[in-house]
């Protein structure tokens, strides 16, 4: 994966964490403490009174341009200011300059033991997936519902649901669900930006797993980027570590995804 490559899909991504902001009401913005800024060309999302790593990180570090340690300090003391203590300052392969890991060290952080795994694909047909459950692109009447199946799916706290269903009917959004019958089961986001689809928010119901939700998800969401002009799309999820299965990144390589690289989580020491 090239540079310019990795820069849009950062920025795809990048549109996707924003938005979490931008979908809230100011008064769910206060309540979750949301606060997003930039330093030079940095994404810096916070979370200060429902903390979750998910939205406590920043994207974009050393990629565009290179970055410098007054930023590395700035983002700091950002966090420090809204008084939150984990957080991931995410730093891709890629990032310039060489000496960035030196300063983001002296800043008093260190790599977490798990990286996000980074992936891509181009805008050739997925494979079919088996599921017998049915797939819907959804609008308002279901958007609580996949506040709380993608709450849930990432041990979120409750106050996050609303937050994640106003991305429902927003620009750029395009939200599924899947269905047996009438019941929601699971679900899955995509923020289409730039020609590329960013996915996002994948989970399963628990009584509902093994039944090919999450393949049919993603299928569709590449099947209906692809009609809408995609010509990429990306994802990520966490690197696999011992004693954890990570169904998700399987499932991402089975739609024919490719690992790209994986981008460091740089968190406070200690």
């Amino acid at each position: 994966m090239n540079t310019h490559d990795t820069i849009r899909a950062e920025s795809a991504e990048r549109a996707a964490l924003a938005d979490i902001h931008r979908a809230a009401p100011s008064d769910l913005r206060d309540h979750l403490g949301l606060e997003l800024s930039e330093v030079g060309d940095v994404l810096v999302s916070i979370a200060r009174c429902r903390p979750t790593i998910l939205v406590n990180r920043t994207v974009g570090l050393g990629l565009a341009h290179p970055a410098d340690r007054e930023t590395v300090e700035t983002i700091v003391e950002r966090y420090r200011g809204a008084g939150v203590d984990r957080y991931f300052l995410q730093l891709d392969p890629a990032a310039m300059p060489e000496d960035l890991p030196g300063w983001l060290g002296d800043a008093g952080l260190e790599p977490y033991h798990r990286a996000w795994a980074k992936f891509e694909r181009g805008d050739e047909a997925a494979p079919a997936a088996r599921s017998d459950l049915e797939v819907q692109e959804i609008g308002a009447k279901h958007a609580m519902d996949f506040g709380r199946i993608a709450a849930a799916g990432f041990e979120l706290d409750k106050a996050w649901i609303p937050a994640l269903a106003g991305l429902v009917g927003r620009e750029g959004w395009h939200i599924y669900m899947s269905f047996e019958g009438t019941e929601p089961a699971g679900c899955g986001a995509m923020r289409i930006h730039k020609g590329v689809g960013w996915l996002d928010w994948a989970a399963t119901l628990p009584k509902f797993r093994r039944r090919g939700s999450q393949g049919a998800v993603i299928v569709r969401r590449i099947t209906d980027g692809i009609a809408f002009g995609c010509e990429a799309f990306a994802t990520s999820t966490g690197e696999e570590v011992a004693g954890d299965a990570q169904h998700s990144y399987r499932n991402i390589e089975r739609y024919g995804f490719r690992r790209t690289h994986a981008r460091a989580n740089w968190v406070p020491a200690g």
